[in-house]
Order: structure tokens, then C-alpha cells, then sequence
């Protein structure tokens, strides 16, 4: 019996069409969805008899399990891969939902991978690896959060490359999906970007959207620096940061970024584009810093989402981010690890500010180590 096709352009409430695909999914059934790249075979992660019809429509690809998990977010991956490393935290943050699949390591005894059925469970691991994905289409997303339990998902070949129209799902799956989303061809139509996480990186297995240029960018540490106005404290910490940086990786100060670490300064009430003060530039010029060209700008929802570790000047200031942005509590600190606030040199004389530029080096050298800046070659 060849599959239903729904045509998601021509339905009037899309809710009719996640419905119906959350109770075919729930009985068992495979339902092809559109993603941002192709077209995928989704099943429940619950259902063993589903996870075999999978398998059966996957061409193997050796060191890599034959279904990828499908997350409802990146906050997920740590359930499935409690050890993932920090580059992969950072990159399922910045890329997810997106074209990017990350292979982890299966071996940790809490992963939740040992509590699916053993056929989903054969389907999602291989050579000790799993394929974490978080599709960019809001359809299937919204499907996931109303359906307990992961989903799993194949990748549909047709005459050697992926599956980028319904059609195509036709030819190369149609005997084993009970339901096709159309949505037209996909946005890209082209294969994710699929990376393996090690320890210290990751490497290209398969190229596909995002290239690995723009990967290593993303997998970038940002660390960011906050005060008031963003013409003082937070940008005397930005360069002698990007100063302490630069010892650690054997490299100048402006090229860290070459390195793997962003540093940048906001203020919670800063006027974008002003120059840091007087005060500040020359506190930095003595210690080996330049704020020339320094311009300030407001603490953003898209910094927040972006830094790595949100390091503020007081306690006032912590307190403030948090209550605005409350899922970047692990990420966020007060600079002093001690939890002592940073003096505000404005209006005070050029030894204030000297003295204020002390009391951040010294709080930056309790930090650095716990900041995960390696040499070359550690």
C-alpha cells in the first residue's frame, strides 16, 4: 500500500498534520518529514518493530551507527552523551537546530541509550559512536515535544544521494513509510555537515552545509565580560584577557580568535559605539592593552546565547543577567572568584583606575585555569 502524502503548503492549520503524525509515530509507523536539507524517515525510539523497518531502508556507513537520534533541543545531548566535550557543547548550542550531525562516544553507564529497546538501541549505536541531530523544521520539532520518548531517524538514499523532495521518498522508502510531510523540495538540498567529537576537537567525516571553516569559528570559546556602561571595567578585563590568552596559546593578542577563544565586553546599560574612557586607556596602555579602538555596546540576548562563560564585575550584575536570562545561570559568574565585587573607577583619578585594572588581572589569573585555554602543545 503506497504511503499517504500530506501536503503541508495546502493545509490550513498545520496542528491537523502534527496530530496525525504524533499518533502514527506512537503506533509504530515511519513518517518522512522534511528537514532544512533533506528528507528523513522518523520512527519511535520506543517501538522496536519500527526500528527495524529503519534499518532496513539505511545504507550502511562503516564506524557509524545506521539511525541517528533526533534531539527536542541541544540541552538534550547530555542526556544521551554525558561526557560530551566542551567543543560539542559549544557547537550543538550555536548550530542546533541546524544542518549539523555530531557522532559522540556511547560510553557512559548513565547515557540514556541503555534504556532503549534492543533493537533501537542496535540501530542508534554503532562502533561505539551515536549521531546526534536536531533538524531544523518546525513541524517535526513540534511533533517531538508532543510525542514521549527519543525518535529516530533514517537518512533515505535515492540513486546515491539523499532525499530532498517527497518523490524521492517514494522511490527509496515508500515500502516502509506509512506517512510523507511534503513541503517541496528543501531548503538546501544538500547533506548536513557530519562531525565526530573527540577530547580536544572534532573532524569532518562528511562535508555538507555548514563548512569546516565555519565549524572551527563556531567551536570557538567565547568568554564575555560584563559591567555597567561597558567603557571601564568590562573592557579593561577584554584586553587583558585577550593579553593573558595570547601568553597561554604562544600567539599575539589579536590573534586569539586564530586560536579558538572570542573575549568581548558589554554593558547592562551601555550606549553602543561610545570609546572607553580616559582613564581606562591609559590603565591598559601601562599594562600592555590597547582600548583605541574600543567601542561599547548593550548586553544582548544573542551575546548571552553565544558566550561560553558570562563573567560580570558585581554581584548587582549577576543578579541582573540572571533575572533576565535565567538559562545562562551555568554559565555565568562574577568575575572574582571569591566573589568579591570589582571597584567602579569612573570619575576617579588615573590611579583608581590603575588600581582598578590590579584587582581585574589578579582575579584573571585565579580564573584562567579553570578556563580551558591549552597551549599548543598540552
Amino acid at each position: 500500500m503506497p504511503p499517504l502524502v500530506i501536503d503541508l503548503r495546502r493545509t490550513e492549520d498545520a496542528r491537523d498534520v502534527v496530530h496525525r503524525a504524533v499518533q502514527a509515530l506512537a503506533e509504530g509507523c515511519c513518517v518522512a518529514f522534511p528537514t532544512e536539507t533533506d528528507y528523513v524517515v522518523a520512527a519511535s525510539g520506543r517501538r522496536d518493530d519500527a526500528a527495524n523497518r529503519l534499518a532496513s531502508i539505511v545504507v550502511p556507513r562503516p564506524g557509524e551507527p545506521l539511525l541517528s537520534l533526533a534531539l527536542k533541543s541541544a540541552d538534550e545531548a547530555i542526556d544521551w552523551a554525558p561526557r560530551i566535550s566542551p567543543t560539542g557543547r559549544r557547537l550543538a548550542r550555536r548550530c542546533w537546530p541546524g544542518p549539523v550531525s555530531m557522532l559522540v562516544p556511547d560510553n557512559h553507564p548513565e547515557s540514556l541509550v541503555h534504556r532503549l529497546p534492543e533493537a533501537s538501541r542496535a540501530g542508534v549505536v554503532g562502533d561505539g559512536r551515536l549521531r546526534l541531530r536536531v533538524p531544523g523544521h518546525q513541524l517535526l520539532a513540534d511533533c517531538m515535544r508532543m510525542l514521549p520518548g527519543p525518535v529516530m531517524l533514517a537518512e533515505p538514499e535515492s540513486g546515491g544521494s539523499l532525499a530532498v523532495t517527497a518523490a524521492d521518498v517514494v522511490s527509496s522508502a515508500g515500502s516502509v513509510v506509512s506517512l510523507i510531510i511534503d513541503d517541496g523540495r528543501t531548503q538546501y538540498a544538500q547533506p548536513p555537515s557530519t562531525i565526530e567529537l573527540s577530547d580536544r576537537g572534532f573532524r569532518m567525516v562528511r562535508p555538507g552545509v555548514v563548512g569546516e571553516e565555519a565549524l572551527r569559528r563556531l567551536s570557538s570559546l567565547m568568554v564575555l565580560f560584563v559591567c555597567t556602561g561597558n567603557t571601564c571595567r568590562s573592557p579593561m578585563a577584554e584586553a587583558l584577557f585577550r593579553i593573558m590568552a595570547a601568553e597561554r596559546l604562544g600567539c599575539e593578542p589579536d590573534e586569539i580568535e586564530r586560536h579558538g577563544v572570542v573575549v568581548a565586553s558589554a554593558g547592562l546599560a551601555a550606549w553602543g559605539g561610545g570609546p572607553a574612557s580616559m582613564g581606562a586607556v591609559e590603565a591598559m596602555r601601562e599594562m600592555g592593552g590597547n582600548l583605541g579602538g574600543h567601542e561599547s555596546q548593550p548586553l544582548t540576548e544573542s551575546l548571552v546565547a553565544q558566550a561560553d562563560v558570562i563573567l560580570t564585575m558585581t554581584a548587582s550584575h549577576r543578579a541582573a543577567i540572571l533575572a533576565q536570562f535565567p538559562e545562562a545561570g551555568g554559565r555565568l559568574a562574577m568575575l572574582s572568584p571569591d566573589r568579591r565585587d570589582v571597584i567602579d573607577p569612573v570619575g576617579g583619578s588615573i590611579d583608581t583606575y590603575r588600581s582598578c585594572a590590579r584587582q581585574i588581572h589578579g582575579h584573571l589569573t585565579a580564573r584562567m585555569d579553570t578556563l580551558g585555554i591549552e597551549p599548543p602543545d598540552a
